[in-house]
């Protein structure tokens, strides 16, 4: 059961998107609040994901994100918007944003985004992705992360293309036929070789430099579990 809080200074976003969680057997809404009661509502429910709304008037989502960066074990958290050019995506994407999500999402892909994240997912909009990259990337790849990725491993680049659709080291390991504790290890190394620090980071660099998720999950000889 997927425990998630959501946070938006609209009373009927915040009921609508209670009342479509909801109708999932699987995801438990903890809580919904505005960005004023965000961090007491978390520290309160110790959710596992929150839904936040990027831009709110009185406490945005950007203050919140900050201070629940700061938590040494924090939930994971996904932006809300409306927007498909949003200024502040970039910057909730330094604090550790897992995902971006615009607000009319279809129900069942946001009940999808909300297990992927529960499970060590990243989720990336497709109506946002190209304004994700733009604000992180500067519109295009750099050559020094494309230099980074031809340094990778064949196994590495076959992980990094599955974390850029978004994909938990749960489904990494089932579509590379790989224990969870391999793909562990490789998306910690992927990370590491990118100088990035989360997965949609790594999401966003993948799409960027064009990296493709492997047309079948046979792994090469010698990396079976």
């Amino acid at each position: 059961m997927a425990r998630v809080m959501i946070v938006d200074d609209e009373a009927l976003v915040r009921s609508g998107l209670e009342l479509i969680l909801g109708a999932a057997g699987d995801i438990e809404v903890v809580a919904t609040c505005d960005g004023v009661q965000a961090v007491e509502q978390a520290q309160r429910h110790r959710p596992d994901v929150i839904l936040l709304d990027l831009r709110m008037p009185q406490v945005d989502g950007l203050a919140v994100l900050r201070q629940l960066a700061r938590w040494p074990e924090r939930p994971v958290v996904a932006m809300l918007t409306t927007f498909d050019a949003d200024e502040f995506i970039a910057e909730a994407l330094g604090w550790g944003a897992a995902g971006f999500l615009l607000k009319d999402t279809e129900p069942e892909h946001l009940m999808h985004a909300v297990r992927a994240l529960a499970t060590g997912g990243s989720v990336l909009s497709p109506t946002v992705a190209r304004t994700v990259i733009s604000g992180y990337l500067d519109g295009s790849a750099r050559p020094a992360d494309v230099a980074r990725i031809k340094a990778m491993s064949p196994r590495e680049r076959d992980v990094l293309g599955l974390i850029g659709e978004g994909l938990s080291n749960a489904d990494i390991g089932r579509r590379l036929h790989l224990s969870t504790a391999t793909v562990k290890d490789h998306v910690s190394a992927v990370l590491m070789r990118l100088g990035v620090n989360n997965r949609v980071q790594a999401a966003v660099v993948a799409r960027a430099v064009g990296v493709l998720a492997p047309s079948d999950g046979a792994p090469p000889e010698g990396d079976r579990p």
